[in-house]
């Protein structure tokens, strides 16, 4: 008599990323908003301190509080399940981290302000406060993409601070949307918006702070 195998249970499969959804996640991590403003911050301490050790100061003051600080909240909350992932997939979960953050970059911009820090870095730190209350207010109603956003601003920032051949970095503002959509965090309309919103953000933050550095 023939022995019939045993029927084995179907069993949940979760298909394995594809190279371009790795190549899509990869980019998200390193390009994401507090490194690209950290970055930013160091960069623009570097460029208006009258020295190197000043530079570090104020660099450490304003990535400390605008940045570090925000992420290890943001970190503890995933931590604790409270939050999705570290890019916060689910829009009713943003709003909160965007405050913290916005709280971070006001504490920062005081202490800059307070303590005589650099006017074009105590500046930029201000225009950084009024994009997160912006996108704060977009994201209330609908989830746009702040990694867009943010990439955008600081490529502008880039080409108006080193020249146009930092226009290399433009690049990676379609590759951030493109990463965005290809890990199934955002539409293409909110990865778009996202750019759109922060151009035009930078663009007006940039000529009011001309406007007051020239005043």
């Amino acid at each position: 008599m023939p022995v019939i195998p045993p029927v084995s249970r179907p069993t949940a499969y979760s298909p394995r990323p594809t190279n371009h959804q790795r190549l899509a996640r990869l980019v998200t991590d390193l390009l994401a908003p507090s490194q690209i403003a950290a970055l930013m911050l160091g960069l623009i301490a570097w460029r208006s301190a009258e020295t190197a050790a000043g530079a570090i100061v104020w660099g450490g003051v304003a990535v400390l509080f605008a940045a570090v600080l925000p992420f290890a909240y943001l970190l503890r909350r995933v931590r604790r399940r409270a939050v999705t992932d570290l890019h916060v997939r689910r829009r009713e979960q943003r709003p909160r981290i965007l405050l913290v953050g916005l709280a971070g970059v006001l504490v920062a911009f005081g202490l800059l302000l307070g303590l005589g820090a650099p006017p074009l870095l105590v500046a930029a730190v201000g225009s950084g406060a009024f994009a997160l209350a912006v996108l704060l207010a977009i994201t209330l109603l609908w989830k746009i993409s702040i990694h867009v956003g943010v990439v955008t601003g600081a490529a502008i920032v880039l080409i108006l601070m080193f020249g146009p051949f930092m226009a290399l970095a433009a690049p990676l503002i379609p590759l951030v949307a493109w990463s965005r959509v290809a890990v199934g965090d955002h539409t293409p309309a909110q990865a778009i918006g996202g750019g759109l919103v922060g151009a035009a953000i930078t663009l007006l933050s940039v000529n009011v702070v001309t406007a007051l550095l020239r005043g």
